[in-house]
């Protein structure tokens, strides 16, 4: 693409004066490349970025949201859970009902808000009242103002549950928060215009264009330099 814009460019008479910057922005699945690569200064000086991803339609822009990650980890304490469990502190019962609290909580969430995790440790051996267990959650909402209040109220459902059994409870995130895509109506009708005209054929179906997304974190980037 880098290669046939300058082409297209050099063709013009006279040529116009742009740089074409092609920059790889690895890490976006785990830890947000693009963002250290902002932080960094990688962006300043352009005046628009595109970002292509693979898909099953064309479209110049998608309602991807904001999210956030977060790794739950309690810390109880271990028993034989047939002849002393009253020595125990249960940690899979705090990651249970941290869990079961974050389903409780549903019915107060927005439609545009989603939560969803897995348990990825709840113990060893059905005889040992287990001492550590630990969940992964995504949570995601359609701009990072709204991504804050949500994160308020699910860390609650996490430290309730470790008040509740006893346990101790780490929070921590793995990578940067992912901002919502800013639209740019501009940059997307001029992609229409000039992709309809090279045989391009542009998704209208409203499930895709107006149905939440996913999380990328171009979104920050869109924050800092016009893009789409």
């Amino acid at each position: 693409a880098a290669l046939g814009l300058r082409g297209a460019l050099e063709s013009l008479q006279p040529p116009r004066a742009v740089k074409v910057t092609v920059l790889g922005t690895p890490a976006e699945e785990e830890g947000g490349g693009k963002i250290d690569l902002l932080q960094a200064g990688a962006f300043q000086g352009m005046n628009a970025v595109f970002m292509a991803h693979p898909g099953q339609d064309d479209a110049a822009y998608l309602p991807d949201v904001a999210v956030h990650d977060v790794t739950v980890k309690y810390y109880g304490k271990s028993s034989h859970a047939a002849a002393y469990p009253w020595e125990g502190v249960n940690a899979l019962d705090a990651a249970i009902l941290a869990y079961n609290n974050v389903s409780v909580l549903r019915q107060q969430m927005k439609p545009t808000w989603r939560v969803h995790g897995i348990i990825k440790n709840g113990g060893i051996k059905p005889n040992i009242i287990p001492s550590y267990a630990e969940l992964e959650f995504y949570l995601r909402a359609s701009s990072r103002k709204d991504l804050l209040v949500l994160q308020e109220k699910v860390y609650a459902c996490f430290k309730s549950a470790a008040e509740a059994t006893g346990c101790q409870v780490d929070l921590s995130s793995t990578g940067h928060d992912y901002d919502n895509v800013l639209p740019n109506k501009t940059l997307a009708r001029a992609y229409q215009v000039n992709g309809k005209q090279l045989g391009m054929q542009f998704t209208t179906n409203d499930m895709v264009l107006n149905s939440l997304s996913g999380s990328t974190d171009f979104g920050n980037v869109s924050f800092a330099v016009p893009g789409i």
